[in-house]
């Protein structure tokens, strides 16, 4: 099967073999982007299956297969259940989280995702949304700036940056990329400034920009009511905060970690993780895709409710 340049699907063997698709079934692929992984799902479809695809980005839609058993849904997909529903949809039996930015919106210079190109701070995966990282670094006080580094950079001196970027805006607002770029170099210095340091900051900023932990959490406690017994759950992550959020819930049951036991000890979750480490790309497929270096995919399924 030859994969479209827009977006090269990761780990895409490995996603259509934990699926473990059943011909008549109904599966959702959260991320269409390029297409890949939703036509390799639509491959192993028989014609009652149904694959519904979600994507906010406009640049994506012309992606999504012509095919009659296949629902394009133009949203986030923070709105499953939602359009589930109004699809008359009442359980799936597996479901595609492919997370993160595709490789066209990194390698598209103007949306402003990548430090490797000059262009406007935008961020914005939906380009109607309001708030874009230009947004954040004009508006945000010291305080929420800091935190957000913190939190979702895991930048240690977060507060020394906060305070150069408060500092500079009163003089010049930062609107690009290149002049982010020697904002942080202004405060770690141009030898400490590596791709690593510059990845964590344009991460932060994207992260807060799109919501994108508080759209996870969201998805993965609606995994319990929308999966059919013994469904699948597939999410392949990028950096470890989405990591954590996946493998806590697949375990435990809880976004925190925290377990929770009936009276005879025996751990209350809804979920059953099939891996107890995460499927990492070959690599072959690392050299092949850059994109794939940084790729954990966890998968689960549904405990049926006898067995629970």
């Amino acid at each position: 099967m030859s994969m479209p340049n827009y977006h090269i699907p990761v780990l895409f063997f490995e996603v259509l073999e934990h699926l473990a698709i059943k011909s008549d079934g109904v599966y959702v692929d959260l991320t269409l982007g390029g297409g890949g992984h939703a036509k390799g799902i639509l491959e192993k479809l028989g014609p009652k299956g149904k694959l519904v695809v979600f994507d906010q980005d406009p640049d994506a839609w012309d992606n999504a297969p012509k095919d009659d058993r296949v629902v394009l849904v133009k949203q986030n997909f923070r709105h499953l259940k939602k359009y589930l529903k109004f699809y008359g949809v009442k359980q799936i039996d597996g479901v595609l989280a492919d997370l993160g930015v595709s490789s066209h919106q990194f390698d598209e210079a103007s949306r402003g995702f990548s430090f490797r190109y000059d262009a406007e701070l935008d961020m914005r995966m939906n380009p109607q949304k309001e708030l874009s990282a230009k947004t954040v670094l004009a508006d945000y006080s010291e305080g929420d700036l800091k935190d957000i580094f913190k939190k979702y950079g895991e930048i240690r001196q977060s507060h020394l940056l906060a305070r150069k970027i408060v500092a500079q805006r009163t003089e010049q607002p930062i609107n690009t990329t290149r002049e982010l770029v020697a904002l942080v170099e202004s405060v770690f210095g141009k030898r400490k400034t590596d791709a690593s340091l510059l990845a964590q900051v344009f991460q932060a900023l994207r992260i807060e920009v799109n919501e994108e932990l508080k759209v996870l959490e969201e998805f993965l406690e609606s995994l319990p009511e929308i999966l059919s017994p013994e469904g699948r759950a597939v999410i392949i992550s990028y950096h470890s905060l989405e990591d954590r959020l996946v493998k806590n819930f697949f375990k435990s049951g809880s976004l925190s970690g925290d377990q929770e036991k009936d009276f005879y000890g025996n751990l209350i979750r809804p979920l059953k993780p099939l891996t107890t480490k995460p499927i990492v790309p070959t690599p072959e497929e690392m050299q092949r895709n850059s994109r794939a270096t940084s790729a954990k995919m966890r998968v689960a399924e549904k405990i049926e409710q006898s067995k629970q």
